[in-house]
């Protein structure tokens, strides 16, 4: 089952690879779903029982990123408070190079073809409500008036995230973004606890 498994991880692995190449050369309402199958070398129907839309091949770790901010709040320590989880969370992926913060010389060709689509953009606005709502569910069971709350912290994240696209898109050096915004989002964490 294991070699199962791993063969499908390969497969989704490839035709994302694939997409993602193509979107980044061509901009993404250029690609269809069938020129990502064919330079993945699997059919179209394989292509979508992977990734049931063209928008899901581009944002292919949407649901870690819906998740990410609840799965910290959710798995946190006792003692932990809801802000303190985002946080410790922000600045482990800040220190390890997270992908999806975008901490790469790379990741402005990224953005460009999000800015180029309205079908991107679009999806990118209902990925970071869906994050929202998913943290407010898991903020119901620890807080009361858990949808502001939920509002707030994801917020600061995505302001966090924004700081970061729009500094490498810039041309800035990814370890002096990094700095710029460690110390931001310490200063946002610290006036946010005090909200909790």
């Amino acid at each position: 089952m294991a070699l199962r498994a791993e063969k499908k991880a390969a497969t989704r692995t490839a035709i994302a690879d694939a997409a993602l190449a193509l979107f980044l050369a061509r901009g993404f309402d250029r690609v269809t779903v069938a020129e990502v199958a064919e330079a993945a070398r699997v059919s179209v129907n394989t292509a979508f029982n992977y990734f049931p839309t063209k928008e899901d091949l581009f944002f292919d770790r949407q649901e870690q990123v819906v998740q990410r901010l609840a799965a910290a709040v959710r798995d946190r320590a006792p003692h932990e408070s809801p802000v303190g989880a985002v946080r410790r969370l922000f600045l482990e992926e800040l220190d390890r190079g997270e992908p999806t913060l975008g901490l790469s010389p790379d990741a402005g060709a990224f953005w460009q073809v999000v800015e180029d689509s309205p079908a991107l953009q679009a999806r990118a606005r209902l990925l970071a409500q869906l994050a929202e709502e998913a943290l407010a569910d898991v903020l119901g069971g620890a807080l009361g008036g858990s949808r502001w709350r939920a509002a707030v912290l994801a917020g600061v994240d995505r302001a966090l995230h924004a700081q970061i696209r729009d500094r490498i898109r810039a041309g800035a050096d990814p370890e002096a973004v990094r700095a710029e915004v460690r110390a931001e989002a310490e200063t946002a964490y610290e006036a946010l606890s005090k909200l909790a």
